[in-house]
């Protein structure tokens, strides 16, 4: 199971957002891992990256690339965020050919992943999917909020930071792309995908995102 399955959004903005991983299974080859946990990064940073990370180290907003690489473990889960498939499909066949021992998770559309795979000669081992939302859903955040915090799989992106960038673009403080590097920052892992934030916030913008104040007094979105 990965943290990268819930990702919200339709085909068409999910259509450039890809996250590759490599991870070891604990008690069968994690035991000396991390050299091609390491190996996997230099690799996939050879494909220029939106975003990249390790989620023992963190992302490589926060500290820099050689800090990185020096602190993979065993225990590491490395990630790398592409929009480009050409570029997932020629990473996929050059990590085909280096055999690291390792497993290697894609996520994005079913169909355009089969599509990769079928294209490099990759088999799918196993494909997983989110069983969705449940619960309460009227106490989320706007679909168009949540489209951006799940790209963090472990919920570090604030539903109210979206809001107040949001605010900081439309009065003339930041940039879009200011803001997307800003709300990847406390994505620990490296799977928030920069790019696709600042369509989706260029979006809001654009569709004039106004957040509302509940009884409770939080905001709501």
């Amino acid at each position: 199971m990965t943290h990268t399955l819930h990702r919200l959004g339709n085909p068409t903005n999910l259509a450039d957002d890809y996250v590759v991983f490599a991870m070891s299974a604990k008690g069968i080859n994690e035991k000396g891992s991390e050299v091609a946990l390491r190996k996997f990064l230099e690799i996939a940073d050879e494909y220029g990256p939106i975003n990249m990370g390790d989620m023992k180290t963190g992302n490589f907003l926060k500290v820099s690339k050689e800090q990185l690489l020096n602190n993979i473990q065993d225990v590491s889960i490395v990630h790398a965020v592409y929009s480009d498939e050409k570029k997932v499909a020629a990473l996929l066949s050059h990590l085909k050919k280096a055999d690291l021992g390792v497993s290697i998770v894609v996520s994005g559309l079913f169909d355009r992943v089969k599509s990769i795979g079928n294209e490099i000669g990759v088999k799918q081992h196993t494909v997983e999917c989110s069983a969705g939302i449940w619960g309460k859903m009227e106490k989320l955040p706007s679909a168009e909020t949540l489209q951006i915090t799940t790209m963090c799989g472990h919920g570090m992106v604030a539903a109210n930071l979206v809001a107040h960038y949001v605010k900081q673009i439309k009065f003339g403080k930041m940039t879009v792309e200011e803001a997307a590097r800003n709300l990847a920052q406390p994505c620990e892992c490296g799977v928030f995908n920069i790019e696709r934030a600042g369509k989706l916030l260029k979006a809001m913008v654009a569709d004039d995102f106004k957040p509302t104040r509940t009884k409770e007094g939080q905001t709501s979105l």
